[in-house]
């Protein structure tokens, strides 16, 4: 496997992640809330640098920074969905009220301000109405992140050891 196919290769799994999320939603009924919007925020970031290095096909040096920012990426996508899988293990005497939409934080607040209400999470974000082999949708964004994090690491190191044997 060369590194632009597998930059390839994880763009299709993040299209088809955000096909999921957008399947569930409209089809579904699985209303997003603001931390889940977040993640999907995030999975198109990670989808960005994905497309970049595929269309790129970079070197030594340009597979260290995709690789680097990949992994920078997936772990704030992974922390935002650590929080939220918190939220959903939370027993619901401690589960947060439910706050504004995100639409309207973000239209009220500066955006530090909404950021910071929206990561504190509420009663909305500690629902879990879709679970598949056990674990929910916050569940799986985490396993997703964790994977497409460590996965920019090996196209960083494939593309190394590629340049190191021309």
């Amino acid at each position: 496997m060369t590194p632009r196919w597998g930059y390839l290769a994880g763009l299709l799994v993040c299209i088809g992640l955000l096909g999921v999320g957008l399947y569930l939603q409209y089809v579904e009924n699985q209303e997003p809330c603001p931390l889940c919007i977040l993640q999907r925020i995030v999975f198109l970031a990670v989808m960005a640098v994905f497309l970049a290095g595929a269309l790129h096909g970079p070197g030594r040096m340009g597979g260290i920074i995709y690789g680097g920012m990949l992994f920078v990426i997936s772990s704030i996508g992974a922390a935002i969905a650590t929080r939220h899988v918190w939220l959903q293990s939370l027993p619901k005497d401690q589960v947060p009220e439910c706050g504004p939409g995100l639409e309207y934080m973000l239209s009220r607040f500066p955006l530090s301000k909404a950021l910071d209400k929206i990561l504190s999470g509420s009663g909305e974000c500690a629902e879990v109405g879709w679970t598949f082999l056990g674990l929910s949708i916050a569940g799986w964004a985490l396993v997703w992140f964790v994977l497409l994090g460590m996965f920019g690491v090996f196209l960083a190191l494939l593309g190394m050891r590629r340049a190191a044997g021309r």
